[in-house]
């Protein structure tokens, strides 16, 4: 009997602990390059599990989370421009009752700042949603810090 409890335990703790992963389908790396002595291009890539998909920054509203991107204010830099994104695939989907834009596989998106200082670190923070065909994680907000040296 005392074996066949411990049995019991022993099985309820794997089924909770397998239940309990955190499920991570979107992975982020960044970058910098200069384009000139005043100008650089940042970047953000996400790298999407298959099956995932992470969502355009431009999708309408009812829809799911779009991706967004807010750069903190810096006496060093200067965003120019909007955040550019590559093109999506747009498709509908019935969950949300609507056509939405989003990346499979990798996305890499550019905001080009102007430099008022030699070398910067652009900091902000990002905000994504991702799905599959069975189920969305709930949105996430990632810090970012990105060098940008000479």
């Amino acid at each position: 009997m005392k074996k066949c409890f411990v049995m019991v335990i022993a099985i309820a703790l794997f089924v909770f602990k397998t239940q309990a992963q955190i499920l991570t389908p979107v992975h982020w790396s960044y970058g910098a390059k200069r384009i000139s002595a005043t100008e650089a291009v940042v970047f953000l890539r996400a790298s999407i599990d298959s099956g995932w998909h992470v969502y355009s920054q431009n999708v309408k509203d009812g829809g799911p989370v779009k991706t967004s991107f807010s750069f903190n204010p810096s006496k060093e830099y200067q965003t120019v421009g909007a955040t550019i994104e590559p093109t999506p695939i747009t498709r509908n989907e019935k969950v949300f009752g609507m056509d939405v834009s989003f990346f499979e596989t990798s996305a890499i998106f550019q905001q080009k700042i102007k430099l008022k200082a030699k070398q910067t670190t652009v900091t902000g923070k990002l905000e994504y949603m991702t799905c599959n065909d069975r189920q969305c994680l709930p949105p996430e907000d990632i810090d970012f810090s990105i060098p940008v040296i000479k």
